[in-house]
């Protein structure tokens, strides 16, 4: 606030305001995990939000979710790098007996934990769909 970081200021209070609310809708306390995967959705949204403004052709408000997601990683565990979600996915696979897609859930079930708020879940999905084909 002493900066006035509107932007900053505005992005934790719309982050703190989505984790209360699911406090309050659940009546529970938030764990950590729980809390990287809120605002984990939320700059998925935000991704979802810039591609859907560049094709309307407004950049102006692609520009303004662009700094709520850096804002938002900010508070999120450091993200993978592609050696070491392989390395998941290695470990996963041996330890699940994986051999074919059929075995999928298996090693998704093992990775989420790992990687939740870390990669994209969409991109290790792949990932582990292209070595068990």
């Amino acid at each position: 606030m002493r900066a006035k970081d509107k932007v900053r200021l505005g992005t934790i209070r719309l982050a703190l305001a989505a984790i209360k609310q699911v406090e309050v809708d659940n009546r529970v306390e938030l764990s950590d995990q729980e809390v990287v995967a809120i605002l984990t959705k939320m700059v998925k949204q935000r991704n979802d939000s810039i591609n859907q403004y560049q094709a309307a052709g407004r950049q102006d408000l692609a520009d303004v979710e662009a700094a709520e997601i850096i804002v938002l990683k900010d508070f999120l565990p450091q993200e993978l790098t592609d050696a070491e979600i392989d390395q998941l996915i290695d470990a996963a696979m041996e330890q699940s007996g994986a051999a074919s897609m059929q075995d999928m859930g298996k090693v998704m079930g093992i990775l989420k934990p790992q990687v939740q708020g870390r990669a994209d879940m969409g991109a290790v999905s792949a990932k582990i769909r292209s070595r068990l084909n």
